[in-house]
């Protein structure tokens, strides 16, 4: 991957409501009206987002009766990923040591049953049973 086009790669996905909205296309093909309700969104929004991911060849759209149908194009994707892969190394054994220590809390942490907390304030000791 070029460095100017993985640059323009990551400011298309840095955006809040287009990540979201290929969130919602990782699971199914989308309308622009379902992503709209989903979302909470604005057409108008939806649409110019949709445009932009469009134009990047994050998604591509087919055409249904009257609406568009939306999904996610896998290439882009394979290229971030791509580009990434040299870095991973930098977070993979920290991941990889979290899920070593939790692994480890599991098979320690015997089941016990929940215990309420006891509140802190001026009513604690009524909390604890005793009577003021």
């Amino acid at each position: 991957m070029e460095y100017t086009k993985g640059v323009e790669l990551f400011e298309i996905i840095a955006e809040p409501n287009r990540r979201a909205i290929l969130s919602l296309l990782v699971s199914s093909e989308q309308s622009v009206g379902q992503i709209e309700r989903q979302l909470r969104m604005p057409q108008p929004a939806v649409s110019k987002h949709l445009r932009v991911l469009r134009e990047a060849g994050f998604v591509e759209a087919t055409v249904d009766a009257q609406r568009r149908l939306y999904r996610l194009k896998p290439e882009p994707f394979q290229e971030v990923d791509a580009w990434l892969a040299p870095f991973r190394r930098f977070w993979s054994a920290h991941v990889d040591a979290l899920e070593y220590y939790l692994d480890r809390m599991d098979q320690a942490t015997p089941t016990q049953k929940k215990t309420t907390r006891r509140r802190r304030g001026p009513n604690r000791e009524r909390d604890k049973g005793e009577t003021k």
